[in-house]
């Protein structure tokens, strides 16, 4: 039953109900909004990529973590 899942006359009634729902005057507007969060989410990902990278892998220690004790004399 759901062997082939997408078949290309599936894409077919998906692109005419977009622009049925959105109209044509829309459609150009939505793609370019749609393009531009794309590229936005890709430039962050890369950023969180690129900062994971140069993050210390050495986690602290609980014994260096502690600070310093100050005994008087």
């Amino acid at each position: 039953m759901l062997r082939n899942g997408l078949e290309p006359w599936h894409l077919l009634v998906v692109a005419i109900v977009f622009i049925v729902l959105f109209g044509s005057r829309k459609l150009p507007d939505t793609a370019r909004a749609l393009g531009k969060s794309m590229r936005i989410l890709k430039s962050e990902a890369k950023a969180m990529k690129t900062d994971d990278t140069a993050a210390p892998a050495a986690p602290v220690r609980p014994e260096e973590a502690t600070e310093p004790t100050v005994t008087t004399s």
